[in-house]
């Protein structure tokens, strides 16, 4: 626990001045979290990131994580988002080939889930970053997500007697799935109230419930891939909590939800 704490205070003191500037100090945070993110989801399946298939992964996720207000980088070349990642599907099925199936079809498709599952979290951290009231949904978006950590905790270990998913997390349960809602609507109702936030409190409640499940939805997935490798984190480069998926996974739905919903 101690370990844990420090940890946690020395990564607030540097993130946080850096939230809270923005522009593009805070656009190269997420381009270092999303390759760390990368490495360590590549790691799982045992594949390198410092080989031919690696490689080509960066360079996408790097296109991928291109904000829209930098598109014009992109048009530069005369292709798009979409076109750098057929190229790089291609030539990652064309390694299958070279490499005599030691990368395989499987290998490729895996590395090609990875770049999105870590890509589209991370593109949307910067979206939200960039928008209107940016910062205050940040962080409506980050408190959403310890309210329904902490809650889902607390409560599943005060009445947990359900268990919400044995096979992919045994010490989950309903009662705590269901605490973590609550949560996150009382911090909803708060940002309402307290925050300049835009948006509406039915709206807020709303959201708040919908990226509450999904944030819960995002932990359970990162569970799902580690007990599917047999690993108990997904790295080791955050003493006491391990990996940036597993600091992250939850984030990594709910900013994107945030803009499907279009709360911005």
């Amino acid at each position: 626990m101690k370990q844990r704490i420090i940890t946690a205070v020395i990564g607030i003191a540097i993130v946080l001045p850096i939230i809270f500037y923005g522009g593009i100090p805070f656009l190269l945070l997420t381009y270092l979290l999303a390759t760390v993110g990368l490495y360590e989801a590549l790691r799982m399946k045992k594949q390198s990131i410092f080989s031919i298939p690696g490689l080509i992964s960066i360079v996408l996720l790097w296109i991928f994580l291109v904000p829209t207000q930098y598109n014009n980088i992109i048009q530069q070349f005369h292709y798009s988002k979409i076109e750098f990642m057929m190229i790089g599907i291609l030539l990652m099925l064309t390694y299958t080939v070279a490499s005599k199936n030691r990368f395989s079809f499987e290998d490729a498709s895996y590395s090609i889930l990875s770049i999105l599952y870590v890509g589209i979290g991370f593109f949307y951290m910067n979206e939200t970053r960039s928008a209107d009231s940016g910062l205050t949904y940040l962080f409506y978006a980050l408190f959403i997500i310890w309210a329904t950590d902490s809650g889902a905790y607390f409560i599943g270990k005060a009445m947990g007697k359900r268990k919400l998913w044995p096979e992919i997390s045994p010490n989950k349960t309903v009662e705590g799935f269901v605490g973590g809602v609550v949560c996150a609507l009382v911090v909803a109702l708060l940002f309402f109230l307290i925050s300049d936030i835009p948006a509406g409190m039915m709206k807020l409640l709303i959201a708040g419930i919908v990226l509450s499940i999904f944030g819960q939805i995002g932990d359970l997935v990162e569970s799902a891939l580690k007990r599917h490798f047999d690993v108990k984190d997904s790295g080791n480069i955050l003493p006491g909590h391990g990996g940036i998926l597993d600091r992250f996974d939850s984030l990594l739905f709910v900013l994107p939800i945030l803009h499907f919903i279009h709360l911005i």
